[in-house]
């Protein structure tokens, strides 16, 4: 991480969103546990109160997005900060970008494949060829997220771990870039997000899709995959300390009731509170022996709903307004009767995103493909809806229909 990022400020200057290294100055000889993201202005005024006078602050690692809501219209810019190069391409039809996109998921998909069977037959993990694939789905997602977004809610493979591992490699990018991180840390939580679960590769398939209540003794045998994981990750070159702390702590939770060590509060970073966010909304949204999936949305709202405190609900805001509060590739019904899948999202008015219509209610049959912005129309979302309420094979209509017909759109 390059130095240029950080810098020495005071602390009438913090504000929520900085991430805080360490205290460099300060009244008093009272040690104060300072580092981490600052997410409320309680906080600061608890930092002044203990004699907090300067703190080293990395930008790198703060929500630029919630630094230039607390200071206004201000341009708000760290000192020759690293940023994610964007090359400037052209602006492709969605249509394209969604082909493209489903191309690079099946590409990750085989590459994840072929790492987890090396992982099984007792090979090194091969984390460079990770690596790679984890630089196109950053490349494409800052070019053109929705499509990469829309294809990862397409669940079809018949290995949940290979599909789960790809998406929150997806999920962890979309969610550093709104955060605004640098390129090196976004490619260690992509890279994290595809690696958290390697020791999944070692469990049992038969305990893996187990459709009955699971025993003290199967649930013991799951949690092993996280030290596991992160053994046999720790044997490759290369692999930063930011990754390993993702795998080994994604299943911890903010209420110590997590695992394998039942961290709580500080001592789960923001990185790994973040993997826990993506990891547990892609599984909500998935069909399990033991349940069926949620819809998006409705696993935001179970997320939001947590009163236990296992998450950070700061954190979960963000990644709501970094997917958007119906995500992309969710299947929505308009209250007009119409079936659609929203492929663009909106920032500016997050319930009025763009939706591709292909099914009426009232007529109970397939229609044309039709593209509606929300923005511009009387009609708007009633719900997100799952395709078995309407008895549609969403992923072969999605596949075989959907895509071919908006290649130009």
């Amino acid at each position: 991480m390059s130095n240029s990022s950080i810098e020495i400020i005071s602390v009438n200057q913090l504000v929520p969103g900085m991430f805080v290294n360490k205290v460099t100055n300060q009244k008093g000889d009272l040690r104060v546990k300072s580092q981490g993201l600052v997410n409320k202005t309680s906080i600061i005024e608890a930092l002044k109160e203990k004699g907090i006078l300067e703190l080293e602050v990395d930008y790198s690692r703060s929500n630029m997005e919630m630094i230039k809501q607390h200071q206004g219209e201000l341009e708000v810019e760290s000192p020759d900060q690293e940023e994610v190069p964007v090359p400037k391409k052209k602006k492709v039809p969605f249509g394209e970008a969604l082909s493209a996109s489903q191309k690079l998921h099946e590409q990750a998909k085989k590459a994840h494949d072929t790492f987890l069977e090396k992982i099984r037959s007792g090979d090194n993990a091969d984390v460079e060829s990770i690596k790679a694939v984890s630089e196109e789905i950053i490349d494409s997602i800052f070019h053109d997220a929705d499509a990469l977004t829309c294809v990862s809610l397409i669940k079809d493979s018949p290995d949940y771990i290979l599909e789960h591992s790809v998406n929150c490699a997806i999920y962890m990018t979309i969610f550093a870039k709104h955060m605004g991180f640098d390129k090196e840390l976004t490619e260690e939580l992509c890279l994290a997000g595809f690696l958290m679960d390697t020791g999944m590769a070692t469990i049992p398939n038969d305990l893996l899709e187990k459709k009955g209540k699971l025993t003290k003794d199967d649930r013991q045998l799951i949690e092993m995959h996280v030290d596991i994981g992160a053994e046999l990750i720790e044997q490759s070159e290369d692999v930063s300390d930011n990754v390993l702390e993702i795998i080994r702590n994604h299943h911890e939770r903010l209420d110590g009731s997590g695992y394998p060590e039942g961290k709580s509060g500080d001592h789960i970073n923001i990185y790994a509170r973040m993997a826990a966010i993506v990891d547990s909304y892609d599984a909500l949204t998935n069909d399990r022996p033991y349940r069926k999936g949620l819809t998006p949305t409705g696993a935001l709202k179970k997320l939001l709903s947590d009163s236990t405190g296992k998450y950070d609900q700061t954190l979960i805001h963000q990644f709501i307004r970094s997917i958007g509060v119906h995500p992309v590739g969710s299947l929505v019904k308009l209250k007009s009767g119409k079936l659609g899948i929203i492929v663009r999202s909106n920032k500016d008015e997050p319930l009025r995103p763009e939706v591709m219509t292909f099914y009426s209610l009232k007529s109970g049959h397939h229609t044309e493909i039709k593209k509606i912005d929300l923005r511009h129309t009387d009609d708007e979302i009633a719900t997100s809806v799952r395709p078995e309420e309407f008895k549609i094979n969403l992923t072969k209509f999605f596949r075989e229909v959907f895509v071919p017909s908006i290649q130009n759109k």
